[in-house]
């Protein structure tokens, strides 16, 4: 099923968020609670997709069907998954593309059918593989259209209480512990002299190891916020408070871990 197309009827291609609970709701979560119902009645009609990951992409068809009925049955719908390099080095920069792959791909929208990007959790293309796609549909002349739904950077940014007028995502730090603490000491350095929160995840079993460093190399007076869980019910959580005061709370609760969510986790640094 088939929107309207641009003149030269090239397909559309549409950006569409997913809930940000990677499957961690025991009984998938009520999606109609994080997606706005255009959102959905949008993702229900679209039969070709680009996904990070197949089976994901077809449990949130799944909860969208409860909610908004599809064009077509589950295994009858077109889902490409995007190659596995790019989820190990990701399609951020032109010279990490493979233009015959991103062409494969975007072969339907070629034809003038119109395609949905998606990814595990969240807006694809951003802190996640699909920018490749959105620059290539752009040089093809189609209509790109980012769908409303929940972005944690966003959400954890305004939650933080630091500086949302200037920020920067760095994504991933290092897994060494010595290399994480220097770039956390540049991170907070660059927070410190020039007001930009700095953002940043970590993969949920790293969250421990990652506040321990942090709460080591920070300065006292740094503010270190965490959000963890987003738009899930009943574990959501966001934390904000100087890196003094996070070591008073450790002392409290005798270590770091009933402070380190398991959970998917948003880390924030300022000042």
């Amino acid at each position: 099923m088939n929107s309207t197309h641009t003149d030269k009827q090239i397909g559309q291609l549409f950006l569409v968020p997913t809930p940000l609970d990677f499957g961690c709701e025991p009984d998938g979560g009520s999606i109609d609670q994080v997606l706005p119902f255009a959102t959905l009645q949008r993702a229900a009609g679209l039969t070709h997709w680009i996904t990070e990951n197949a089976k994901s992409t077809r449990a949130f068809l799944k909860r969208v069907e409860g909610a908004c009925p599809l064009a077509l049955p589950i295994q009858a719908l077109n889902i490409q998954s995007l190659p596995r390099q790019t989820h190990k080095k990701g399609d951020h920069l032109p010279e990490q593309v493979d233009r015959n792959a991103v062409a494969e791909l975007l072969r339907p929208l070629a034809a003038g059918e119109d395609m949905g990007l998606v990814s595990e959790a969240g807006m694809p293309a951003i802190a996640d593989p699909g920018s490749s796609l959105v620059r290539a549909a752009h040089d093809m002349g189609a209509k790109v259209v980012p769908l409303v739904g929940p972005v944690s950077l966003m959400l954890a940014l305004a939650a933080s209480g630091l500086n949302g007028q200037q920020f920067a995502f760095v994504g991933y730090l290092p897994q060494q512990p010595a290399e994480r603490a220097k770039r956390l000491k540049e991170l907070e350095q660059l927070a410190t002299r020039s007001g930009q929160t700095q953002v940043c995840i970590e993969t949920p079993y790293r969250n421990k190891a990652w506040l321990e460093t942090a709460l080591h190399t920070l300065s006292p007076e740094t503010r270190l916020a965490t959000c963890s869980g987003l738009t899930i019910t009943g574990v959501e959580e966001c934390q904000s408070r100087s890196v003094a005061q996070w070591r008073k709370q450790v002392q409290l609760a005798g270590s770091v871990d009933p402070l380190a969510s398991k959970l998917p986790t948003v880390f924030l640094i300022g000042r």
